[in-house]
């Protein structure tokens, strides 16, 4: 589902697209901020967002088969939340 689809779908519920575009732009720009600064969010019935620092490694060119350094660098992590989990099993079977 892209932000096209998900700002119809919240449509469908009831809610203008006036009102849902604006409040999804400033919900991503609020969790980007959060994370930038390296806090957490958590989106309840859903999950929680944290960033996770991968420490630097040796890698190899695919191409080449040399050794590369790989730089130590931040990044995002979703961890869902056990009514999402649970949500997503009951719906498979």
């Amino acid at each position: 589902m892209n932000q096209a689809e998900l700002i119809q779908a919240i449509n469908a519920k009831g809610i203008s697209k006036s009102i849902s575009q604006p409040v999804l732009e400033a919900l991503a720009l609020v969790i980007k901020t959060e994370l930038q600064k390296g806090g957490d969010v958590t989106l309840p019935g859903i999950g929680k967002l944290t960033v996770e620092t991968r420490s630097a490694r040796t890698g190899r060119n695919p191409k080449t088969g040399a050794e590369i350094a790989i730089a130590e660098k931040r990044v995002p992590k979703f961890s869902a939340s056990k009514a999402l989990k649970d949500a997503v099993a009951l719906s498979n079977g």
